[in-house]
C-alpha cells in the first residue's frame, strides 16, 4: 500500500491517542508496563553510587522533572500540537543525555527507548521519523552490546512503535464507526418518529376534514334559516344532518385510531361496507388476495372514501363502480362514476381532494390519476404491495 503525503503529515486521531475503546484488561496491562518501566527507572537512578543526601535529592528531582515532561508530552500530542510536542520530546532527550553524562546510564537508556517508541506511536510520521531516529541513535551510540544485538533491538523498538500506532488507529477507527452507527440509529429513530407523526397528522386530516366542513355547512345553513324565520322542520333537518355528519366522523375517527394501532378490518370488507352506504355503488375484487401493509391499506381506504365523497358532492345520483385488483407487485383501485348532477355540498370540504390523495400515493411510491372518463369521472390509485 502506497503511503500518501496526507498519511505522512496526519496525526493519529484523538480516539487513538486517548483511552477510547481500551478494554479493562488492556488498561491493566498498560499500567503494569508503566510500573515496570518506572521501577527500572528508579532502580537505575538509586543504584548509582551518588554522594550522600544531596545526590539523592538531585536524582529524585530529575525523575520528577522527567515524569512531568513525559506527562506534558502525552497531553500536547493528544491536542495535536506539534511544536510543543517536539519541544517536550527534545527536553526528554536532553535529560537523558545529562543522565548519561553524569553516570545514570540506566535511566538514559529507558528515556531514549521510550521516546523512540512513543514518537512513532503518537506523532505524525514526518516528525516521528526524525525523533525516533535521534532517540534510537543515542541509544545505539551509548549501548555496550555488540552491534548485531543493538541493531536487532533498535529494529524491534521501531516495529513495536509502529505496531502500537496501527493498533491505536484501528481502535480509534472502531470507536468512530461505533459512534457513527449510534448517530445513524438515533437519526433513523428520529426520522421514524417524524414520519409517524406525519402519518398520524394525515390520518386526522383525512378523517375529520370533510366531516367537520360538512357539519359547518349544515350548521351555518341552520343559523341562516333561524335568522330568516324559517319553519322548525327545515331548521331541524339541517341540525339532524349535522348530527349525522358528526356521528359518521366519530366512527371514522375510531376506525383511524384502530388503524394506527394496527387493528385494521380486511380491506375487502371495508370497501363492501363503504359502498353499501352509498346508493348505486358496487365493488369488485380481482387478483390473488393478500394482506397489505398498514400504509398501503390506509391509502386505498382513504382514496375510496374521498372519491365517494366527491361523487356525492359533484355527481349525485351517479352509478359508482369500485374495482380493487391485486397485481404481482402493486394493488390498483379504480373508482368510476357515470356522471350526475352537482350536489348541495359542492362547496363543503377542506380543499384536500385530489391533491391530498395524490400526496398519499406518492409517499408510498405509488401514483394517482384522476380525470374525466366517458360521461363521468375516473380515479385510479396504484400503490406497491
Amino acid at each position: 500500500m502506497r503511503v500518501t503525503e496526507n498519511a505522512w503529515t496526519r496525526w493519529p486521531s484523538r480516539e487513538a491517542l486517548g483511552h477510547a475503546g481500551i478494554t479493562r484488561s488492556r488498561r491493566l496491562l498498560a499500567w503494569v508496563v508503566r510500573l515496570l518501566v518506572l521501577a527500572m527507572f528508579l532502580w537505575g537512578v538509586f543504584s548509582h553510587k551518588h554522594s550522600g543526601v544531596r545526590g539523592a535529592l538531585v536524582a529524585a528531582t530529575g525523575v520528577l522533572i522527567a515524569g512531568l515532561v513525559a506527562w506534558a508530552f502525552f497531553r500536547t500530542t493528544y491536542q495535536h500540537r506539534l511544536v510543543p510536542s517536539l519541544a517536550l520530546v527534545g527536553g526528554l532527550l536532553s535529560i537523558a543525555v545529562i543522565a548519561q553524562a553524569t553516570g545514570f546510564t540506566g535511566p538514559a537508556v529507558v528515556i531514549w527507548c521510550g521516546c523512540g517508541i512513543t514518537a512513532l506511536e503518537r506523532l505524525p510520521l514526518v516528525a516521528a521519523g526524525p525523533v525516533a531516529s535521534a532517540a534510537l541513535a543515542l541509544y545505539a551510540a551509548f549501548n555496550n552490546d555488540v552491534w548485531l544485538t543493538t541493531t536487532a533491538t533498535v529494529a524491534g523498538m521501531v516495529l513495536a512503535g509502529y505496531v502500537l500506532r496501527l493498533d491505536a488507529e484501528a481502535r480509534g477507527n472502531a470507536h468512530r464507526l461505533l459512534a457513527q452507527e449510534r448517530a445513524a440509529r438515533a437519526a433513523e429513530a428520529e426520522s421514524a418518529a417524524l414520519a409517524e407523526r406525519a402519518r398520524i397528522a394525515r390520518e386526522i386530516h383525512d378523517v375529520l376534514a370533510h366531516s367537520l366542513s360538512a357539519q359547518l355547512v349544515h350548521l351555518e345553513a341552520a343559523r341562516l334559516l333561524i335568522e330568516n324565520g324559517a319553519d322548525r322542520e327545515r331548521v331541524l333537518e339541517r341540525v339532524v344532518a349535522a348530527r349525522g355528519m358528526a356521528r359518521d366522523g366519530l366512527a371514522e375517527t375510531r376506525q383511524a385510531l384502530s388503524a394506527l394501532r394496527g387493528e385494521l378490518t380486511p380491506l375487502e370488507d371495508f370497501l363492501t361496507e363503504l359502498v353499501s352506504a352509498a346508493d348505486g355503488a358496487e365493488v369488485t375484487v380481482t387478483g390473488e388476495r393478500r394482506p397489505l401493509s398498514a400504509e398501503a391499506s390506509q391509502a386505498v381506504r382513504r382514496v375510496a372514501q374521498e372519491a365517494l365523497t366527491n361523487v356525492r358532492k359533484h355527481a349525485q345520483g351517479a352509478k359508482v363502480r369500485l374495482r380493487l385488483h391485486y397485481g404481482e407487485r402493486e394493488v390498483t383501485l379504480d373508482i368510476r362514476d357515470s356522471g350526475g348532477r352537482v350536489g348541495e355540498f359542492t362547496r363543503s370540504g377542506g380543499g384536500y381532494g385530489l391533491l391530498g390523495m395524490r400526496e398519499r400515493a406518492e409517499l408510498l411510491g405509488g401514483s394517482l390519476d384522476a380525470g374525466p372518463y366517458e360521461e363521468g369521472f375516473l380515479v385510479t390509485l396504484k400503490v406497491p404491495a
